[in-house]
């Protein structure tokens, strides 16, 4: 199966290139072999050298928002077939449906979803909840790749200039004016949350190189791709990423996720158990993540922030916090603006 989450790594590369940046010492300082990065039978890169050549990147770019830049230039091509079923997708709301249905494909680090409201549809990204944990400066960049990239991977397949009406991350006073080119967008939320807002209309517009005989195509192979990559994941880890896609919606029971598997609750306990996890123990790991996350961003009181993770109570929050941490909600968000 073709790796196409290497392919974006060598993207990256490639990009950092057009930015007088050496792809050898990048490589080297991120304790990689550029000949090995390049080859084909080479192994998949673990998530610390990934997150290593993104700081790198950084760093040697001078650019503080290397991210948002890389996202805005990079071409659908670099997605491989999921890119070339947007192409041939007959207009944009179907393009983006099978690029949300297999970003997994592309990288495990985002999750995406799509929201319809009356007057827009959303489309919302979710960090994985353990690179927010460990690597939170590089998840950040990444959010704005996947974002300015959401956006511009249509350029010059319809005839207008989408638009969001509004976007939500994080930026400072210093970068807004850059935030507001890159998304065409002067509606910015600064937020500990990632999501663009798109009028409806947008939804039914017609992609110009629509082509349903090569969709089908595509999709047979992205559909072999998918199952293939499917059966390599473990039932935990398919959980884990359900349930950041869907932590807008609240934290299911695990009937909820049983019913929504198409197993009983006692086999789904079972096959966890074999994983040496726990439904409760997935859960409380995504509940840690994201009240890190909230708390850090300094966006939320923690009242909101526990009503968000679906706690009924302050006092049952805060001592979860404590078990999870060692320390209240309050003095950790207080640590994190002082620090």
């Amino acid at each position: 199966m073709q790796d196409y989450q290497k392919q974006l790594v060598l993207n990256l590369l490639a990009y950092a290139v057009q930015k007088n940046v050496s792809p050898e010492e990048l490589c080297a300082r991120s304790g990689l072999e550029l000949d090995q990065l390049t080859r084909t039978e080479s192994d998949s890169l673990h998530p610390e050298q990934v997150a290593s050549l993104w700081r790198n990147a950084t760093r040697l770019s001078n650019d503080a928002l290397f991210g948002l830049h890389f996202g805005e230039s990079l071409q659908i091509a670099a997605l491989g077939v999921v890119g070339e079923l947007i192409r041939h997708s007959q207009t944009v709301g179907e393009g983006l449906t099978y690029a949300i249905a297999f970003i997994h494909l592309i990288t495990d680090v985002v999750d995406m979803a799509i929201i319809h409201t009356d007057r827009t549809f959303d489309i919302r990204l979710t960090p994985n909840a353990t690179y927010l944990a460990n690597m939170p400066d590089v998840i950040h960049q990444m959010m704005d790749f996947f974002m300015a990239f959401t956006l511009h991977e249509v350029d010059g397949l319809v005839l207008k200039k989408v638009q969001p009406v509004s976007v939500k991350s994080k930026f400072t006073e210093t970068n807004q004016a850059e935030y507001e080119r890159v998304f065409r967008c002067r509606h910015l939320v600064n937020s500990a949350d990632y999501a663009l807002s798109f009028e409806r209309g947008y939804w039914d517009e017609p992609i110009l190189t629509a082509d349903y005989e090569l969709q089908t195509v595509f999709l047979r192979k992205a559909t072999t791709l998918n199952d293939a990559f499917q059966q390599a994941r473990g039932l935990s880890e398919r959980i884990t990423n359900f349930l950041l896609a869907n932590a807008y919606l609240g934290i299911p029971t695990l009937e909820a996720i049983a019913a929504n598997l198409n197993v009983s609750s006692r086999s789904l306990q079972r096959r966890l158990q074999q994983e040496g996890v726990t439904y409760q123990q997935l859960t409380d790991s995504i509940r840690k993540s994201l009240a890190i996350h909230y708390l850090t961003s300094g966006q939320y009181p923690t009242k909101e922030i526990s009503y968000i993770l679906g706690y009924n109570e302050l006092s049952a929050f805060n001592r979860a916090f404590r078990r999870w941490t060692g320390t209240t909600p309050v003095n950790y968000q207080k640590r994190s603006v002082n620090g």
